[in-house]
């Protein structure tokens, strides 16, 4: 039977034992893994009950209690009202029939992923594994399978890493609106934890918002991202919003340092990534959703976004991004330090999409011929030449980058630089100018000297020649309408 209190002395006893307190000067030693470093590229994992309705977004159990939203009023046409039908009776419709764990990560590993990151739970609450600190999960419910632990088990198996995201400490306010009206979430006593606290929903922004959410609820979401460090070993703990309020510092400082003391004591190198400023910066992984930086950072960093631009799980509706803008984003933001997180949202029934299958292929061919100006690089002294600029920030991903014949990107490892043109021109003739000789004029940007210039991807040898304006690099086969990347062999 689940002991509250003794969870509680064991966080404490495992903070007082190991090299990490939960104190920022403590946090701050921990180092990024080499293997997140080198990974370079993940999957993340939409799938819940939200599936089920496959309406709006990932955000249907809060927007359909919101009285004049569009999602309250679909609901109310295609399944009744909310006082009858409320969020919980999608559980039983969660049925995952068709859910094979070894196929998801076989695709995943196509795809040319090197870890995974199922979302754990989500804002509504409902956990996607075994857990003994609630009944309101997927093991006991809906499809009573560990989705997290069979991900997990496939993923050891197949050779990728494992993670887990958890969005549970938005539960605070993410079913308040139905108190508003008389819906299902009026009878709180009946669905327990479930539908507890649907306390009012704050400014998303203001870090002092009240009501401040409650020492009990605080714990059980510390108990329960514990839980999933202690069941799963998982290597990078991913964190959704909110975490930054300021009711949550002496948690999250609790939770680091059990997580990584955890970690020393299974030999594992782990990572937490956050947003919105809620670490310290330097204690874990900085997180951009639906964004990247628009220059190279000293530190490693990641974007997390999905392969549909409205929606981070399955709609009827999705509008999918093409496996060439995504490419174009994960060679930018390797350039610049970065790791890229994308997401997948499959469907109720356990299948994953044809859109979303087919743009995953795509990558992984590309990743197939190209994978070593990926995996294990890291920035060279430029990470970027050419006329387009990258928004910097979050949820500047809406709209498809165009670049030019004259946008590169770099990355370097051992003897090799490699150049990533973003747009290759259909008379197979670039310059690369980050490379140009010196002339009486002015010192050169490269002083390296370069032996060899070779495509990947392609059986042919370019010819190449360097003076005062670049590298200037000409093929006759070379077509594509992904980036194309140049391996240049320095002496």
């Amino acid at each position: 039977m689940y002991d509250k209190q003794r969870y509680l002395d064991q966080i404490d006893q495992v903070i007082e034992n190991g090299p990490y307190k939960d104190d920022w000067d403590s946090l701050s030693r921990h180092e990024t893994p080499r293997w997140f470093r080198d990974a370079k590229f993940g999957i993340f994992i939409h799938w819940g009950i939200y599936s089920v309705p496959a309406f709006g977004n990932e955000w249907y159990s809060r927007n359909m209690y919101i009285q004049d939203s569009p999602v309250f009023s679909h609901h109310q046409k295609t399944y009744g009202n909310q006082k009858d039908f409320g969020y919980k009776d999608f559980i039983p419709m969660f049925r995952a029939e068709q859910f094979d764990p070894a196929a998801w990560i076989t695709l995943f590993s196509k795809a040319g992923a090197k870890y995974v990151v199922p979302v754990a739970e989500h804002h509504d609450g409902f956990q996607m594994y075994r857990s003994d600190l609630s009944c309101w999960n997927a093991w006991e419910m809906g499809p009573k399978r560990d989705i997290l632990g069979e991900l997990t088990e496939e993923c050891h198996r197949q050779g990728l890493i494992n993670g887990a995201s958890t969005h549970r400490i938005e539960h605070w306010f993410f079913m308040g609106h139905g108190r508003e009206f008389d819906s299902d979430i009026t009878d709180q006593e009946q669905w327990g934890d479930f539908y507890w606290p649907a306390m009012p929903e704050p400014d998303h922004h203001d870090l002092f918002s009240e009501p401040t959410p409650s020492r009990e609820f605080l714990e059980d979401w510390m108990i329960r991202t514990c839980e999933l460090i202690d069941r799963y070993h998982i290597k990078e703990l991913y964190f959704d919003w909110w975490i930054q309020h300021s009711s949550a510092k002496p948690y999250l400082k609790k939770i680091a340092a059990y997580y990584y003391n955890r970690a020393v004591s299974w030999g594992e190198e782990v990572v937490i990534a956050y947003k919105h400023d809620a670490f310290m910066f330097g204690t874990a992984l900085v997180d951009i959703e639906r964004g990247q930086f628009s220059e190279c950072q000293p530190f490693p960093w990641q974007t997390d976004t999905a392969i549909a631009k409205n929606s981070w799980c399955y709609t009827e509706n999705n509008q999918f991004k093409s496996a060439k803008s995504i490419l174009c984003d994960l060679v930018d933001i390797v350039s610049k330090n970065g790791n890229l997180l994308l997401n997948v949202g499959p469907k109720a029934d356990g299948t994953i999409s044809p859109e979303d299958t087919k743009v995953l292929l795509e990558i992984g061919e590309w990743m197939d011929a190209n994978g070593e100006a990926i995996y294990g690089t890291r920035p060279w002294r430029y990470s970027s030449e050419g006329p387009t600029k990258v928004a910097q920030g979050q949820f500047t991903d809406k709209t498809d980058k165009v670049f030019t014949s004259e946008d590169f990107r770099f990355t370097v490892k051992g003897s090799h630089i490699y150049a990533a043109c973003l747009s290759y021109p259909e008379n197979g003739r670039i310059t690369i100018r980050s490379f140009a000789k010196a002339d009486a004029s002015h010192l050169p940007l490269f002083c390296g000297i370069i032996d060899r210039v070779d495509v990947l991807g392609f059986d042919e040898t370019p010819k190449w020649v360097r003076d005062e304006q670049g590298l200037h690099i000409t093929t006759k086969n070379v077509a594509s309408d992904k980036p194309v990347v140049f391996r240049l062999t320095l002496r």
